[in-house]
């Protein structure tokens, strides 16, 4: 076989399978993204129920899920959710004794001082929705619970 003959068949499996390849990505769906800004409050929380998800799932003897706590709640809201835990026996943050396969936060508005969301927690066919609510200015959670601060 002449190199040029080879170089034409080189050329044409490459092609061929290259092709296959981009065949394969396409069908399986775009790329997905995900994006945000640490300015952002609901980025933030957000972020926060994702790491947290996280850390007690991997259960570190609690190390992470408590370094995430105090980054991201405020100290007098921390108090209040330990002794939630307490009388209430689950985890104050996702209000439950394990944890979701799925999390959702939905914007649900900003006043002058702080912003509203839901997060939607879901174990398998069931769901829980929470209302979390953060400081504008600290970009702290000083709330979750069934209702936010503003109508309960």
């Amino acid at each position: 076989m002449s190199s040029k003959t080879r170089t034409v068949l080189t050329a044409g499996v490459l092609a061929v399978a290259l092709g296959l390849g981009a065949t394969a990505q396409a069908s399986a769906g775009a790329p997905r993204s995900v994006s945000g800004k640490p300015s952002d409050n609901i980025t933030r929380i957000a972020d926060f129920y994702g790491a947290y998800s996280d850390a007690v799932l991997g259960e570190d003897r609690g190390h992470l899920g408590q370094a995430l706590r105090s980054h991201y709640l405020t100290p007098a809201f921390q108090k209040e959710l330990a002794a939630w835990e307490k009388r209430e026996h689950a985890d104050g943050v996702l209000r439950a004794q394990n944890v979701p396969l799925a999390w959702k936060v939905t914007d649900n508005g900003t006043t002058r001082t702080y912003t509203e969301a839901v997060v939607t927690l879901t174990w398998g066919t069931t769901t829980t929705k929470l209302v979390v609510d953060m400081a504008r200015d600290s970009h702290r959670i000083f709330h979750i619970g069934d209702k936010g601060v503003g109508r309960k």
